[in-house]
């Protein structure tokens, strides 16, 4: 008897201990379900200044920028200008060896000068024949013979006296003046260097007319373009200057598309003032063109625009957005992981706003769980950070920028798909 009853205080303590255990366990599991339950990331609406900018890459150029070639071959004897040098118009700048188109026109004027004698010869071979033919000394063939050679003779003194002008014409290319006033960029020939124009003119100078008037010739994606009007502020930087902001205006907008790869580009024209002399040409610039600046209006993140709750969520379906959100959702669905539905932004019908669903935290009552309640709203320019809310919403609503999970490192955070933090 003593036995059996150490075995069944044995098994009654085992019982008592296991049920302990399984109470402590459902205590231990029901706070950690309350203390991580997933919580909500609010930002309020506020008011504030808004500035939708397009941005691209573009190239620093003089507005005038004159390439200086020759037209006439030879060797390069002589340079007056350099490197940065400032010219004139009509300043001598270069010299091609002359000598060879000096005996050019040296052989050209004795060319002409046996022409001219010879016209003379024909002119009194023609006089003799005439008075021969009148007294019926000759016939009319040997007559009219004397006044073709007369004719001929006239036309080789034109002949040659073109060849003349021509020779003299390439001895003055021999020197090569600036065309217009500016500084010197680039200096392509060197004294002893051999150019030849036989084909096309070989470029020995770049003058720019004024670098204190430049401009950028900046390439804008063709989904960007349609933004872009003459008269727009510009602001840009150059790596040379990283914490100094330049200003410009756009001047034009080009039809002519430019495709790399695919990618097409359209050059718009952007006018810079340099009065400082710091830009160069060259430099590369980043552009920021000012497509629309609206100034004290509502806006709210655009995580707010692209939160989608769980499907667990509790969502108000009499609210007045349900209908428009859920049609998102399903759209979005259709789409696949990051689909756009008409939750995510429908634009409406022409240039009008787009529309957006929304959703606001609204606390339970007594209680009982939040609730999240949608919101059809119209957006109007974009920063890429915050938007501008049209209609839908006031000024201190809460709107909902995603989903936090305790227990999450940050990085598991971030792929979390319901957590959107603002990372612009």
């Amino acid at each position: 008897m003593t036995d059996n009853r150490k075995g069944r205080w044995k098994r009654r303590l085992w019982i008592a201990g296991a049920a302990a255990l399984v109470v402590a366990g459902g205590v231990w599991y029901w706070q950690r379900g309350h203390d991580d339950a997933p919580q909500y990331q609010t930002e309020a609406v506020e008011r504030g200044d808004l500035t939708q900018v397009i941005t691209a890459t573009g190239t620093l150029n003089p507005v005038t920028n004159v390439l200086v070639g020759c037209q006439v071959s030879g060797r390069i004897s002589k340079l007056f200008v350099d490197f940065n040098s400032h010219v004139k118009e009509g300043q001598l700048i270069a010299q091609i060896d002359p000598r060879s188109y000096e005996a050019q026109v040296e052989q050209a004027t004795a060319d002409l000068a046996s022409a001219k004698a010879n016209l003379e010869l024909q002119q009194v071979e023609a006089q003799r024949s005439g008075n021969l033919f009148t007294n019926k000394l000759i016939s009319e063939s040997d007559y009219d013979t004397a006044l073709a050679n007369l004719h001929e003779a006239e036309a080789a003194v034109q002949i040659k006296e073109a060849a003349l002008s021509n020779a003299k014409a390439n001895l003055g290319y021999c020197d090569i003046y600036s065309p217009v006033d500016g500084i010197v960029i680039s200096r392509s020939v060197d004294v002893g260097q051999t150019v030849a124009a036989s084909l096309s003119a070989p470029t020995l100078f770049q003058i720019a007319n004024d670098l204190k008037r430049m401009q950028i010739d900046a390439n804008v994606d063709e989904a960007d373009v349609g933004g872009v009007r003459e008269g727009q502020d510009v602001d840009f930087t150059v790596d040379a200057y990283p914490d100094h902001t330049f200003h410009g205006a756009v001047r034009q907008v080009r039809n002519a598309p430019i495709t790399v790869n695919n990618v097409v580009t359209y050059d718009s024209v952007i006018a810079v003032t340099n009065a400082d002399l710091k830009l160069k040409p060259g430099m590369t610039a980043n552009v920021s063109i000012i497509a629309a600046e609206h100034r004290n209006v509502l806006e709210i993140p655009n995580s707010a625009l692209r939160f989608q709750p769980p499907e667990n969520a509790l969502v108000d379906t009499n609210a007045p957005g349900a209908r428009f959100a859920a049609a998102g959702n399903r759209a979005g669905r259709a789409n696949g992981p990051g689909g756009r539905g008409a939750a995510r932004g429908a634009r409406a019908r022409g240039n009008g706003p787009a529309l957006h669903a929304v959703y606001v935290l609204r606390p339970g009552a007594d209680g009982n769980a939040a609730m999240l309640e949608p919101v059809q709203i119209k957006t109007g320019i974009t920063d890429n950070i915050d938007t501008e809310v049209l209609s839908g919403l006031k000024e201190g609503d809460r709107v909902v920028t995603g989903l936090e999970i305790p227990g999450l490192t940050s990085n598991e955070q971030t792929r979390n798909p319901f957590t959107f933090r603002r990372h612009f």
